[in-house]
């Protein structure tokens, strides 16, 4: 995926608020709420600087621990126990809407990239559809494949329902 993970994040973010009773909470809680769930749809992808600054590219970046999901569910798991532990009550609710654009930037990755769900029980990656390598620069690839129809869609979404937002506030 290019560019449904910020969009998908937005949606997400969106609904969970809702979904969890948040839906009156002062402006800049939600503020908060959604720059947690922007920054966590966009997480995984914090392995490109290694991949590129360090790695010098030999290594696709999706083998990295950032798109392990069991890296995630286990940080998951240590920051619920922890803000349970410090009785922080916002923990919780930040938590999922960080972990769950995590894991939704994962299941997009899926569907063109390979994401090693099962890992460390198998090292198999899924991926839902295979890209044809057809293209001298690999971005094209992506883009001109149909799956790319996805993001496109997302990205629509996202926008309409930003704009619609704008609409009711203003």
């Amino acid at each position: 995926m290019f560019i449904a993970h910020l969009p998908a994040g937005y949606l997400l973010t969106r609904f969970v608020v809702v979904k969890r009773g948040m839906a009156h909470i002062p402006s800049f809680q939600y503020r908060t709420f959604m720059a947690l769930g922007l920054i966590g749809s966009l997480l995984p992808d914090v392995d490109m600087l290694y991949f590129y600054l360090i790695d010098n590219r030999q290594h696709l970046h999706h083998g990295y621990w950032t798109h392990i999901p069991l890296s995630w569910l286990m940080l998951s798991g240590v920051t619920l126990l922890i803000g349970r532990l410090l009785r922080k009550p916002l923990v919780a609710p930040a938590a999922i809407v960080l972990f769950s654009n995590v894991f939704v930037h994962l299941f997009l990755d899926t569907v063109a990239g390979k994401i090693p769900w099962l890992y460390p029980v198998s090292s198999h990656a899924f991926v839902l559809f295979d890209v044809p390598a057809r293209y001298d620069w690999w971005v094209w690839n992506f883009v001109f494949h149909w799956t790319f129809l996805f993001e496109v869609t997302i990205t629509g979404a996202a926008l309409f329902m930003f704009l619609r937002s704008r609409s009711k506030t203003g």
